[in-house]
């Protein structure tokens, strides 16, 4: 079964660079689209191609504002599919607005949760690959245990808030037969992605082009994966038009490791960038309450199994979109962008 065109479709946090990108590509395929966002960590001009699209702009609302502030005033019956991408996120928003973090992720959930069950709406619920914790084993499977740090450090406050919204998810899909998806995103990067909130490849990536040296937490040997937000988005309709995949949760990126450090190297030389590398401790860069973990890898064998799902743009080729969309901004003179237009 292949996603249907002509859907009516709620995205909830559509300003961010996963969800701006998620409009695009389902307006693409001819679906109505409804962004809910308080432009709190995303952008309006993340926006402004669709709003600017001869055909899209037709098929397209932005409602401006918080969440749950905003839907009363809509009617879940006018929408078949919600995806909810709304959520405090970053590893530096979250250890510095711990309260902030906590109560939006959760309190948004529920609303949103609340709101589809009276539609019956196909709902995804964008979790976190923050959800595993320190990680019991890898690759990381959608069934296997979690260990998180003490509460005392407050950067595990981001994934236990995730986690409970995964458990309200899957509560409503079985009390109330929501046909609720969770898809764990691991790592995803790409344009229009930015650093002020820890992001660590636009962080690179912007120090880079500006001739500034790439700082890379602890010793740089911890190791991720990196998706394109671009290769992301595709597989999302089809999963959700798969209506066994419901009540069920999904990891969703790449498998392909690469340590921190080595991500860093790779940025200044696919830049042909004259930056140098430079530690920061932990405590340093984040002061207190932070955690961290070696290895995150995810288990890609269910999303593969239920949509085929492969990624197909390169880590080379998303630096390099990145650093062009860096170096546009700045000659352009949008404000943190410090880049050369010579």
């Amino acid at each position: 079964m292949t996603h249907l065109p002509r859907e009516r479709v709620l995205i909830t946090g559509g300003g961010g660079f996963i969800g701006s990108h998620l409009a695009e590509h389902l307006l693409g395929l001819g679906a109505s689209v409804v962004v809910i966002d308080n432009f709190s960590t995303g952008r309006r001009s993340n926006l402004a191609y669709i709003e600017s699209h001869p055909e899209w702009s037709a098929r397209f609302r932005l409602i401006e504002g918080d969440l749950a502030a905003q839907l009363p005033s809509l009617n879940p019956k006018d929408f078949d599919v919600i995806y909810h991408l709304a959520a405090a996120v970053g590893v530096r928003l979250v250890v510095e607005r711990p309260i902030h973090t906590i109560e939006t992720n959760v309190e948004q959930a529920s609303a949103l949760l609340r709101f589809a069950a009276r539609g019956a709406c196909r709902t995804l619920i964008a979790s976190t690959s923050e959800v595993y914790g320190k990680g019991l084993r890898t690759p990381m499977h959608e069934d296997d245990d979690v260990v998180y740090g003490p509460t005392t450090l407050t950067r595990w406050s981001y994934a236990a808030s995730k986690a409970i919204d995964e458990y309200l998810a899957l509560a409503y899909h079985r009390e109330h037969g929501l046909p609720a998806y969770i898809v764990r995103f691991f790592n995803t990067v790409g344009p229009r992605q930015v650093g002020e909130y820890g992001m660590v490849l636009p962080r690179f990536v912007q120090a880079a082009v500006s001739g500034l040296d790439l700082e890379v937490h602890g010793d740089g040997m911890q190791s991720r994966c990196f998706c394109d937000a671009r290769d992301v988005v595709t597989a999302l309709p089809k999963l959700l038009a798969r209506p066994e995949c419901a009540g069920r949760v999904f990891n969703i990126g790449n498998d392909t490791q690469i340590s921190i450090l080595e991500l860093a190297q790779r940025v200044i030389s696919v830049l042909s960038s004259r930056s140098g590398v430079r530690l920061i401790p932990y405590a340093q860069a984040f002061a207190h309450g932070f955690d961290d973990l070696l290895v995150r890898q995810p288990d890609l064998t269910r999303i593969r199994n239920a949509v085929g799902f492969a990624p197909k743009i390169s880590l080379d080729a998303t630096i390099r979109d990145l650093a062009e969309e860096f170096r546009a901004a700045s000659c352009s003179g949008l404000p943190k962008r410090g880049a050369s237009c010579s």
